[in-house]
């Protein structure tokens, strides 16, 4: 497994400010590209990492590589405490305008290799769509890890690579064509959409990105696979005090208990 993503070259160093560019460029119509290019799935596939990290009023959320804030408006909406963190100017400028209400305690821009905070600090980060764009996935997680408390979640969101030949086929075509046009109607940019099939190509999806998990002693790991397996949802818990670390009750509905199951396992009736 390549520890360093050869999609953006050997000189890693320069990476950063290479897809820094590419965000600030697209972040004024990225909400819209993205509509479009999933016919709206992605906002469904948000809502359900955002119902599965069950963030409580009590509770402190980081939402990393934030870009617009879809996933940290969408926990702080429940009452949780959310920092979105992300190196894009662009995209936390459209993130803050979003947030009308003053929802999230702080859009921080910083770097998600070298997280600004205190050890043991969140009981709740996601990331959706982002893992596969950090050049150091293992140093990513290994900070993920420092930040979290015992017993905290952590959820991935990230486009995957379908078990069946076929499917995944079909999918790196629609990444090959179907992107880079609707970034050339809609944001005049088909360059920019470009990057999202290279970096698919050698992210270790779903399966590497568990043993990653598994080696930094998170357990239990639930993988679920959505689309026929075109996006991949990881929900893992730091070792230590397990005490309510998979709660199973949709807390922004009350009323409307999600069925239960254990942590560690996948319902294979869930749709995909």
């Amino acid at each position: 497994m390549p520890r360093i993503n050869p999609y953006y070259g050997e000189d890693a160093s320069g990476r950063p400010g290479r897809v820094r560019t590419l965000f600030d460029r697209i972040a004024p119509c990225y909400n819209r590209v993205n509509d479009v290019q999933s016919l709206g799935l992605h906002r469904l596939l948000k809502r359900r990492l955002i119902r599965t990290a069950a963030l409580r009023h009590d509770e402190h959320a980081l939402d990393l590589c934030c870009g617009t804030g879809d996933i940290a408006l969408g926990l702080a909406a429940g009452g949780g405490e959310v920092t979105g963190l992300d190196f894009s100017p662009g995209m936390l400028e459209v993130a803050r305008r979003r947030d009308r209400r003053g929802r999230v305690r702080e859009f921080l821009a910083g770097d998600a290799l070298r997280l600004p905070f205190e050890a043991e600090t969140f009981h709740v980060i996601t990331i959706a769509f982002g893992l596969r764009n950090l050049v150091d996935i293992p140093t990513a997680l290994d900070g993920m890890k420092r930040v979290l408390r015992p017993g905290g979640r952590l959820l991935i969101l990230e486009f995957g690579k379908p078990a069946s030949r076929t499917l995944r086929r079909l999918w790196y075509l629609w990444l090959r064509l179907a992107m880079p046009l609707c970034g050339l109607l809609l944001a005049r940019d088909a360059a920019a959409y470009r990057y999202i099939l290279a970096s698919l190509e050698d992210y270790p999806a779903p399966q590497g990105i568990r043993d990653l998990l598994a080696a930094r002693g998170f357990s239990p790991i639930r993988v679920t696979g959505h689309l026929g397996g075109m996006v991949s949802l990881h929900h893992a818990v730091k070792a230590g005090d397990g005490r309510d670390a998979c709660p199973t009750g949709n807390r922004t509905d009350p009323g409307r208990p999600e069925r239960h199951r254990p942590c560690g396992r996948r319902d294979q009736g869930e749709p995909e």
